[in-house]
C-alpha cells in the first residue's frame, strides 16, 4: 500500500509518499481501505514538530478518515468485510490515516450513515468532537445562553456554530470578512468581521467562548465571559488566565479530545435531523497531501480532504 511519511520535522516538503506492506489487523481490530482522509491544523502542528505529540520522525500523519473494512480481526463483532466506516482513531496516539489502509480499533469507529457520504463522513469527526466536547461536555450548553465562535469560518468552528444553534443558543461569531456570508448562512446570530471590529469593545456577559487560539488570546476571551462562564481553548493556556479564570469562577477547559463512539453518533444525530452540515472546500490526491497542508495554511472555509 502506498502511505504518507516524514522523516524530519518541517515544511510541507518533508511528506512523501512510500510504499510499505498492508498492516494486519489484531484483536479488536479492523483493516480499513480508506477512502478518504480529513485534513487538520492538527496534521500542520505535528508535522511541523511545534506540537509534537506523538513523538520524534519517522511517523505518519492523519486521525480522521473514512472507508470500507476488509478484515477483520479476532473478537470483532461490530462491523463485517465490506462495511462503511468512519472515525478518528487513537488519538492522541499516531492515526496513520494518510495510507490507502490503516488498521483501527473496531471500538473507535462507527458505522457511516447515508447521510453522509465517505468525504464528508473523513472530514467530521476531529472538529465534531472538538466542538461537541466544548459545547455539550465542558459547557453543558443550555437553550437561550449567549455563545462566541472564534474562526467560525474554520473547521471547529463552523461545526460549532450549527451544534450550538442546534441546541437553542444565541450565536455570536468572528470570522475574516471573505467567510462572514458563508458563517451567517451556517445560522450565526452576529457575525463579526475580527479585522474590522474588536469583540472586546461589542461583547460582554457570554456563557460560553470558544478560543481556537490559546495563548495571549485566552485573556480576551475571558472579558468577554461571564463570571463562571466558560472558556474552552484549542490550544495551551497560560498560567495566570488559569489564575483569572478561577477568580471569577470561570472554567476555563484546554479542549483534548479521544475517540468516542458515543459523542461521535451524537454528531451523527445531528447530520441526520439536518441540523449540522460539515463544508468540504476542497479535495486532493493523497499523493498532494503537501499541497493540501501548504492550503490549510492560507486560511480554508471548513475542511480538506485528502483521497487515496
Amino acid at each position: 500500500m502506498r502511505i504518507v511519511t516524514q522523516n524530519v520535522f518541517g515544511g510541507p516538503d518533508v511528506l512523501e509518499m512510500v510504499d510499505r506492506p498492508a498492516p494486519e489487523p489484531g484483536d479488536g481490530e479492523v483493516r480499513v481501505a480508506v477512502t478518504a482522509i480529513g485534513v487538520n491544523p492538527l496534521d500542520v502542528a505535528v508535522r511541523e514538530g511545534w506540537y509534537p505529540m506523538i513523538g520524534e520522525p519517522p511517523f505518519s500523519l492523519g486521525w480522521d478518515v473514512a472507508g470500507i473494512v476488509d478484515a477483520v480481526g479476532g473478537g470483532v463483532t461490530d462491523f463485517t468485510v465490506g462495511d462503511r466506516v468512519f472515525g478518528m482513531p487513537r488519538l492522541p496516539g499516531a492515526g496513520n490515516t494518510y495510507a490507502e489502509q490503516v488498521v483501527v480499533p473496531a471500538a473507535e469507529l462507527l458505522a457511516t450513515p447515508d447521510a453522509l457520504d465517505d468525504v464528508q463522513a473523513a472530514a467530521l469527526s476531529l472538529v465534531a468532537l472538538t466542538a461537541h466536547r466544548s459545547i455539550v461536555e465542558v459547557a453543558d450548553l443550555q437553550p437561550g445562553q449567549r455563545v462566541l465562535v472564534q474562526a467560525a469560518g474554520g473547521g471547529v468552528g463552523h461545526v460549532a456554530v450549527q451544534m450550538a444553534k442546534a441546541l437553542g443558543a444565541e450565536v455570536v461569531a468572528t470570522a475574516s470578512a471573505g467567510k462572514v456570508d458563508f458563517v451567517r448562512g451556517l445560522g450565526a446570530d452576529r457575525v463579526i468581521d475580527y479585522r474590522e471590529i474588536d469583540f472586546v469593545d461589542e461583547l460582554s456577559g457570554l456563557d460560553l467562548v470558544i478560543d481556537p487560539f490559546g495563548g495571549e488570546s485566552v485573556g480576551r476571551s475571558l472579558a468577554v465571559v461571564r463570571d463562571g462562564g466558560v472558556v474552552a481553548s484549542l490550544l495551551d493556556v497560560r498560567d495566570e488566565d488559569v489564575v483569572a479564570a478561577r477568580e471569577r469562577g470561570i472554567v476555563l477547559d484546554r479542549i483534548r479530545i479521544v475517540p468516542s463512539r458515543s459523542a461521535l453518533q451524537t454528531v451523527v444525530d445531528l447530520v441526520e435531523a439536518g441540523h449540522l452540515t460539515v463544508h468540504v472546500a476542497a479535495t486532493y490526491p493523497l499523493e498532494q497531501a503537501a499541497v493540501a497542508h501548504e492550503e490549510l495554511g492560507r486560511g480554508v472555509t471548513g475542511k480538506l480532504v485528502l483521497i487515496p
